[in-house]
C-alpha cells in the first residue's frame, strides 16, 4: 500500500498529528479540560466553512479560528467552569453557523464532509507541510511552559503564590490546544477530534502515574491507532476515520481493564 503517494502521504501526516494529538492530549485530560478540544473544533468548522465562502483555504480559517477561541477560552479562565449549558449552545450555534455557509455555496459539500469526518487521504505535499509546522510550532511552545503548565495544573495555589499567572499560562497552553484541534481535523475531522486528542491520553493515564512516560506512551498508542486505522481503512475501503475511533474507544477500554483507577502526578518540583 505505500507504493501510492497518496497512503504515504497519508501515514505521514498520521503520524505528526498523532504524535502532536498525543503530547497535548496528555496535558489538557491532566487539566481536566477535555471539552475545550471539542468546543474548538466546532468553532473551526464554522472558521473553515467562512473562509471557503470567501474563496480562502480551509485550513487557514480553521486556525485562524481555532486559535482566537482558544486564545479567547483562556483569558475568560475559570468565568467558563460550570457553564456547559451556555458553552453547548455557542457550540451547536457554531456548527449551525458553519452549514449556513455551505449553503450559500453548495458545490463544496465534499469540503464540508472532509472537514466533518476528515480525509486523510486528501492531504496534499503543500497540507503536510503546513501539518510539520504547526506540530513544531506547538511541540516547542508546550516544551517552553510545560514547568509552569504543570505546576498550575497540580498545585495551583502554590503555584499562583510563586508568581505563575495561571491565566497567562491557559491561554498559551489553550493556543496550543487550539492548533493541534487544527491539525487533527485533517485526518479525524472536527466532530472526531476526541478520538486522538482525548483517547490516547486518558489511556496513557489509567497506564502509569510517571509524567514522562505517561506522555511518551499517550503519543505511542495515538500513532498505533492513527497508522492502524489508515492500514485497516485500506484493506477494508471502511472510512479511515471510523477506524480511528474504534481503535481509540478499544484502547481506552482495555487501558481500564489493565491500569485501574486514574494514575496521576503527585509531586511537581517548581
Amino acid at each position: 500500500m505505500l507504493a501510492y503517494d497518496f497512503m504515504r502521504h497519508a501515514f505521514a501526516a498520521a503520524g505528526i498529528v498523532g504524535i502532536l494529538a498525543g503530547i497535548v492530549g496528555y496535558f489538557l485530560v491532566l487539566r481536566g479540560q477535555t471539552f475545550a478540544g471539542h468546543a474548538l473544533s466546532h468553532v473551526g468548522f464554522a472558521g473553515a466553512t467562512g473562509a471557503v465562502l470567501l474563496g480562502a483555504s480551509p485550513l487557514a480559517g480553521l486556525i485562524a479560528f481555532t486559535l482566537l477561541a482558544g486564545l479567547g477560552m483562556g483569558l475568560l479562565g475559570d468565568r467558563l467552569n460550570g457553564r456547559d449549558v451556555a458553552i453547548g449552545v455557542v457550540l451547536s450555534l457554531s456548527l449551525g453557523i458553519g452549514l449556513l455557509f455551505l449553503h450559500f455555496f453548495t458545490a463544496y459539500a465534499t469540503q464540508a464532509t472532509a472537514l466533518l469526518f476528515g480525509n486523510v487521504f486528501g492531504v496534499s505535499l503543500a497540507t503536510l507541510a503546513v501539518l510539520a509546522i504547526l506540530a513544531a510550532i506547538c511541540l516547542l511552545a508546550l516544551a517552553v511552559i510545560t514547568r509552569p503548565l504543570l505546576f498550575s495544573s497540580l498545585q495551583p495555589e502554590l503555584a499562583e503564590a510563586k508568581g505563575v499567572n495561571p491565566r497567562v499560562v491557559s491561554m498559551l497552553f489553550l493556543g496550543i490546544v487550539a492548533l493541534t484541534t487544527a491539525a487533527c481535523a485533517q485526518v479525524v475531522g472536527v466532530l472526531l477530534v476526541f478520538a486522538l486528542m482525548v483517547g490516547p491520553a486518558a489511556a496513557a493515564q489509567r497506564l502509569t502515574a510517571r509524567l514522562a512516560f505517561g506522555v511518551t506512551l499517550a503519543a505511542v498508542i495515538a500513532l498505533i491507532e492513527a497508522w492502524g486505522g489508515i492500514a485497516l481503512a485500506y484493506q477494508t475501503d471502511w472510512p479511515a476515520s471510523f477506524w480511528i475511533t474504534a481503535l481509540s474507544a478499544a484502547g481506552y477500554f482495555l487501558s481500564l481493564v489493565l491500569g485501574g483507577r486514574i494514575a496521576r502526578p503527585r509531586h511537581v518540583h517548581a
